[in-house]
C-alpha cells in the first residue's frame, strides 16, 4: 500500500517574515520603495491633512503611493483588488509595511492627485536624468487609444438623447397603465401574494425611470458637443470628456493617451490624455508640456532646439508642423502618401480577372480645350473641383457620371468600388507656396529621412508593449479627463521606474 506524508489543515503555523527582506535589490518593487522613500518629495501631500492637533491619524501618502504603483506594475488597477493584495500577498504586505488600507481610501487617494501627480512624475524624470538614462537628442511621439470607464451605448447627439428620453418615458407610461389595469381586477381573480409579473414590472419601471432621469440631468447640465469643424459630435452621458475612436480592437469609447519618448532608454518625458481621437493638433501641447518638465529638472529653455522628433502620419498637420518649425525641431512626420512614393513598399500589381492593375492618370486622355478627361472606355470626366489642397499639394478633381460607369466593361479595372458614384480623378497642378507639408514630404522621401523615420517603431512600440501588455493597461477605471490623466501618469511613472531599476541604481 502506498504511503503519503500526513497533512492537517487545522494546525497553526507561525511564519517569521522580515518585511524589508521581501524587497530584493534589483527588482521593480525595491526601486518603487527606494524612489518613493528617498527621491520623491511627498511633502506636497501635507496640506491636504489637518489632523495635527485633532482627528485620526491618516495613512502615510508614501504607503498609499507605493502600493498603487506596485499594483499598477502587476496589472492590478481596481482598488478592491489592491486592498485584497495588501491582505494576502507578502510583497504587498512588505510594501505597505503591514498596513491594510481599504479600497475607498485607495480610490480616493488616486482620484485626488490632481495637483501632486505632475511633480511626482518630474521627480522620477529627474532621477532618470541623473542616472544618464536620457539621451536628449532623439524623441518619438505616439498615442495609445485606451478604453474609458464609459459605455458606447451612452453616446449620441443631443437630439438622439431627447428621442431616447421620450421613448423611455412612453414605455414607463405604458407599464404604469398595465399596472393600474392589474390593480382593478376583482379580488377573486387575484392571489393574496404579489404576482411575480407585477414585481418584475415594478423593477422595470424603476430601472427605466432612473435611465430617463439620468438623461434629463445630463441635458440640463450639458449642451451640444461641438467638434473642431464646428459641427456637433457625439456626447457621452457616462463620461462626456471621452470620445468615440477606433483602435486596433475596433471602435471604443475612450481617451487618446499620448507619450513623448526619449530614444536612449525609452524613458517617457511627457504624457497626457486627450478626449480627441485625432492626433492632428496634439504636438503643440505635448511639446509645451515636455519643455515645462525639462525646465523643472534643470534643463534649458531651448532644450529641444535642433533635436530630432518623429511621429507617424496621423500627426501630419499644418499646426503640428508649424510648432516643430517654431521650436527649431528636426521633425520627421510623413504624410499619408509617403509609402506610395517609397519604392521599398512597391508591390507587383495584382491580377484582376486576368487583367493587370487599375487605370491611373496616364491612361486618361486630357482635352485641353474643354478641360476634361476621356477614360479608356471613351466616357467623359468633367471638372468637379477647381482647387483642392491635400498635404500642401493642389489638385483639380474630375468625375464621371454614374450612369456611364454602371454598364462599362472596364469598371473592374477602373474603380475600387464598382457600386460607387463613378470614377474620380485627382490631378496635381502645383504646391502651396512655402508650404511645410511639401518640405516635409521631400525630407521624408530622402534616404536620410527614411532611415531616421523608421527608427520611431523601435522607440515607441516597446513603451506601448510594456504598459499595454506587460502591465495590462487596456482600460481606465476612473472618469473625467483629470482623473484619467492621473492614472495614465501613474502608469508612465511605473514605466520610468522600471527603466531606473534595470539601467540605473541597484
Amino acid at each position: 500500500m502506498a504511503k503519503y506524508k500526513h497533512y492537517d489543515y487545522s494546525q497553526s503555523v507561525l511564519l517569521p517574515v522580515n518585511l524589508e527582506e521581501q524587497l530584493i535589490p534589483g527588482t521593480l518593487e525595491f526601486a518603487i520603495h527606494t524612489l518613493v522613500e528617498t527621491r520623491m518629495d511627498m511633502s506636497i501631500f501635507d496640506d491636504r491633512y489637518c489632523n495635527d492637533e485633532t482627528g485620526c491619524r491618516a495613512y502615510d501618502p508614501k504607503i498609499l503611493l507605493k502600493i498603487v504603483l506596485l499594483a499598477y506594475s502587476r496589472g492590478i488597477i481596481f482598488s478592491r483588488k489592491i486592498e485584497r493584495a495588501c491582505k494576502e500577498n507578502v510583497t504587498f504586505m512588505a510594501m505597505s509595511c503591514g498596513e491594510q488600507p481599504d479600497h475607498s481610501t485607495i480610490a480616493a487617494f488616486v482620484s485626488s492627485m490632481k495637483d501632486e501627480i505632475l511633480p511626482l512624475f518630474r521627480d522620477i524624470l529627474l532621477v532618470c536624468e541623473e542616472e544618464d538614462l536620457l539621451g536628449g537628442t532623439f524623441f518619438a511621439l505616439d498615442g495609445f487609444r485606451i478604453s474609458s470607464n464609459a459605455s458606447m451605448e451612452s453616446s449620441g447627439k443631443i437630439s438622439e438623447f431627447k428621442k431616447k428620453q421620450e421613448s423611455i418615458e412612453k414605455r414607463v407610461t405604458q407599464l404604469l397603465e398595465e399596472q393600474m389595469a392589474e390593480d382593478k381586477k376583482d379580488d377573486d381573480d387575484r392571489n393574496d401574494d404579489i404576482p411575480s409579473g407585477m414585481s418584475n414590472r415594478n423593477k422595470q419601471i424603476e430601472r427605466l425611470q432612473k435611465a430617463a432621469d439620468r438623461i434629463e440631468d445630463f441635458l440640463k447640465e450639458n449642451g451640444p458637443k461641438v467638434g473642431k469643424q464646428g459641427k456637433e459630435i457625439q456626447s457621452n452621458i457616462t463620461d462626456n470628456e471621452s470620445c468615440k475612436m477606433f483602435s486596433s480592437h475596433g471602435a471604443i469609447q475612450g481617451y487618446n493617451a499620448q507619450a513623448l519618448v526619449d530614444n536612449k532608454r525609452q524613458v517617457i518625458v511627457n504624457a497626457e490624455v486627450f478626449g480627441d481621437a485625432q492626433d492632428h493638433s496634439l504636438i503643440p501641447p505635448m511639446l509645451d508640456g515636455a519643455k515645462e518638465n525639462i525646465k523643472a529638472i534643470g534643463g534649458s529653455e531651448d532644450y529641444f532646439k535642433g533635436k530630432i522628433i518623429t511621429a507617424d502620419s496621423n500627426y501630419h498637420d499644418p499646426s503640428n508642423l508649424k510648432k516643430c518649425d517654431e521650436e527649431k525641431l528636426d521633425a520627421y512626420i510623413p504624410d499619408k502618401r509617403f509609402r506610395k512614393r517609397d519604392p521599398r513598399f512597391h508591390k507587383e500589381k495584382r491580377q484582376i480577372r486576368g487583367k493587370v492593375g487599375r487605370f491611373n492618370l496616364k491612361d486618361f486622355v486630357y482635352n485641353q480645350d474643354k478641360d476634361e478627361y476621356h477614360c479608356p472606355g471613351g466616357k467623359v470626366l468633367k471638372l468637379r473641383v477647381k482647387k483642392a489642397v491635400v498635404d500642401g499639394v493642389i489638385y483639380k478633381r474630375y468625375g464621371s457620371n454614374r450612369e456611364d460607369c454602371i454598364g462599362c466593361e472596364l469598371k473592374l479595372k477602373c474603380m475600387r468600388n464598382v457600386k460607387g458614384k463613378g470614377r474620380a480623378l485627382s490631378v496635381p497642378i502645383g504646391h502651396v507656396p512655402g508650404n511645410l507639408s511639401k518640405a516635409m514630404a521631400e525630407k521624408i522621401d530622402s534616404e536620410k529621412g527614411r532611415r531616421i523615420y523608421h527608427q520611431r517603431i523601435g522607440i515607441v512600440d516597446p513603451v506601448q508593449a510594456n504598459i499595454g501588455t506587460q502591465k495590462c493597461m487596456d482600460h481606465f477605471t476612473l472618469r473625467g479627463k483629470i482623473k484619467v490623466n492621473i492614472q495614465w501618469l501613474l502608469y508612465c511613472i511605473v514605466h520610468n521606474m522600471g527603466k531606473i531599476a534595470v539601467y540605473g541604481f541597484t
